[in-house]
């Protein structure tokens, strides 16, 4: 089957490695991932064909769409409109998969909707339609308006949605009010997750010169364009440790921290410290590592989930995202949620210390086989049979 899977990401990288997870995971078919947001260096599968359109990024309010380098926005718009158009008719792929439209990416329409209604109206082939959903959607203003609209795109263009989680953790309807005038199945999949490949402890361990005694921190941002502010207090707090134990410090703080932050960063660096801005080993990283301090976004809590590591996290407070998916995984006693009064590093360091001291890891229970139960969804599509376990 060929496939185009559509993923805009706008201020951080969570939404292009569920994609590219999710991608990895579809190796029966010819994909065609096509992205726009902030470049990420990482290498495809080998049945995975990257397309990148002319970038448009959010700005940090979510409030306006730029180019990043100063060209027209009309007319950037309008170049993407044609390329997405020319991609779709040369591929005529059986299936086309959009990364949370219509639930979010409204600023985006004007590329996606008029797809949607050639294939609708027969200008352009015809083929399966499917959102690929996280689990908790983010507030919206306006939010009747905007539920009402997604519902009509939804009933009017789609196939089915594909709700990346495990529904005894949270539910679709939890945050979006309109759930049940969807008329297309809602199918939970189970979250997305890269775990770490077996032995990835002893191997990654024996390679940073650490014995079973020794302590490994690994701290992350995320993508790393708000995570300054806890990979200094972790910085610091590392300091404070009061432990006999040799330890050590694995910093990493995302492709998008600025530039100056990230030289800040690495000239303060002491022994026993070190600072790299990614790592495409990072699940290895955190199955070596006695204790994770990160940011709370959706791809790098499944990463703690899958590799069981102890974990402290901050969520980033714009939106109820973050912080509600590690209210319901601390509840479960899965991670432990960092508050923002205990980001003081005198605080900070007696939280680590105490983490550190549990020695278990934890096991939450959770479902994360969801880029697997997509790929299988999709597979079963392909013949003809259909497939998930529908809501």
């Amino acid at each position: 089957m060929n496939i185009v899977f559509y993923c805009q990401h706008v201020l951080g990288i969570g939404h292009f490695f569920r994609s590219l997870e999710i991608c990895r995971a579809l190796h029966r078919h010819r994909v065609v991932l096509v992205t726009a947001g902030p470049g990420i260096g990482v290498d495809l599968p080998g049945h995975v064909r990257g397309v990148r359109l002319p970038a448009l990024e959010m700005d940090r309010d979510f409030k306006a769409l730029h180019t990043g380098h100063g060209a027209d926005l009309e007319a950037v718009r309008q170049l993407r409109r044609e390329r997405l158009r020319d991609l779709l008719t040369t591929e005529a792929p059986e299936l086309f998969i959009l990364e949370l439209y219509p639930f979010g990416r409204k600023a985006f329409r004007s590329e996606i909707d008029p797809l949607l209604e050639d294939m609708a109206d027969g200008r352009l082939r015809r083929c399966g339609v499917v959102c690929s959903l996280r689990d908790i959607l983010v507030e919206k203003e306006a939010a009747e308006k905007h539920e009402a609209r997604a519902v009509a795109v939804l009933n009017r263009h789609f196939d089915a949605v594909l709700v990346h989680a495990d529904p005894r953790l949270v539910r679709l309807e939890e945050t979006f009010g309109r759930c049940r005038e969807i008329a297309v199945p809602l199918i939970y999949t189970g979250f997305v997750a890269s775990g770490p490949p077996p032995d990835a402890r002893r191997r990654l361990r024996a390679e940073l010169g650490l014995n079973e005694p020794d302590r490994l921190i690994v701290v992350s941002a995320g993508g790393g364009n708000v995570g300054a502010p806890l990979v200094s207090a972790a910085l610091d707090a590392f300091r404070l440790l009061r432990s006999n134990r040799k330890a050590r410090l694995q910093v990493f703080t995302g492709p998008l921290l600025p530039p100056e932050d990230f030289e800040r960063l690495r000239r303060g660096v002491r022994e026993g410290v070190s600072v790299a801005r990614f790592t495409p080993d990072f699940p290895s990283y955190l199955a070596a590592a006695d204790l994770s301090v990160s940011m709370a976004g959706y791809n790098t809590t499944m990463n703690l989930l899958a590799a069981r590591v102890p974990a402290l996290v901050w969520p980033f407070a714009q939106n109820r995202e973050q912080r509600l998916r590690a209210q319901r995984l601390e509840a479960l006693g899965a991670l432990r949620l960092l508050r923002d009064a205990e980001m003081e590093p005198p605080r900070l360091a007696v939280l680590m210390e105490q983490m550190l001291n549990r020695g278990q890891r934890p096991d939450s229970g959770i479902d994360l086989n969801g880029a697997a139960a997509t790929a299988a969804w999709v597979d079963a599509r392909a013949v003809g049979t259909g497939g998930g376990n529908a809501a």
